[in-house]
């Protein structure tokens, strides 16, 4: 099955938001403005979607109607959006066949553990992640844990490098503040006083060749936490 979402929300910025951050973390993207927009994609892409993603308050219907309407040709997973923290709304959705709900305003990297973690219940993500990422005439293999350089030399890594390095290359563009990289890497937040995190990042940009005042891949974004600015190629093979 491929990894194709329909998404439907008012809102042109979120809409284009969204489309570009699942779009970066490989999936493919379809898009609708209001009810009668979706229903007419929902029809011709039903048989190729792996979820559907339905703002509950659209200007022409509800996201309850489309979640019904949806549950009427198709048993692909829903995610419903809303503004309303009204616990009933989440209750009707999930009565609906909705499969999860989630509460705005909400972050792109929560949405997007809620969708992996659906496809993987249905058995879509775990045989579809990329194994190679590839940026800056660098190739990381997630197979084998090794980072090959533009000269087919490997460069050591150790194993918080690795687990470091592969969240960049997985969300390239992103600003990840300290505390995100922290739970990722070590699961735990990062303290006041902690620059553990800091160091370790010193240390990878010396193995990607990457020090000096002004680094180019790993770049420090003051008061927000760092971005890898690299162009990155995600592919199985």
């Amino acid at each position: 099955m491929t990894r194709k979402i329909l998404i439907v929300d008012d809102d042109q910025k979120t809409r284009t938001l969204l489309k570009a951050y699942l779009e970066k973390n490989q999936y493919e993207v379809r898009l609708a403005h209001d009810g009668a927009t979706f229903l007419a994609e929902f029809q011709r892409l039903a048989d190729e979607l792996s979820l559907v993603i339905l703002d509950v308050m659209l200007p022409d219907t509800d996201g309850f109607a489309l979640c019904k309407a949806v549950r009427r040709k198709s048993n692909v997973p829903v995610i419903m959006l809303t503004a309303s923290s009204d616990e009933t709304d989440r209750v009707v959705g999930l009565e609906l066949g909705a499969d999860d709900y989630i509460a705005k305003p909400y972050s792109p990297r929560e949405l997007l553990a809620r969708i992996k973690a659906i496809h993987r219940r249905i058995g879509i993500d775990s045989s579809a992640a990329p194994r190679y990422y590839r940026f800056a005439g660098f190739s990381l293999d997630t197979v084998e844990r090794t980072l090959v350089d533009s000269q087919g030399d490997i460069v050591p890594l150790t194993g918080m490098d690795y687990q470091l390095l592969k969240y960049f290359v997985e969300h390239p563009g992103d600003v990840l503040d300290r505390n995100v990289l922290c739970e990722e890497t070590r699961g735990r937040d990062a303290g006041p006083l902690d620059r553990s995190l800091d160091v370790q990042i010193s240390k990878l940009r010396l193995r990607l060749n990457d020090g000096g005042r002004q680094p180019h891949l790993i770049k420090t974004v003051r008061g927000a936490g760092y971005v890898f600015s690299a162009d990155v190629s995600a592919a199985a093979a």
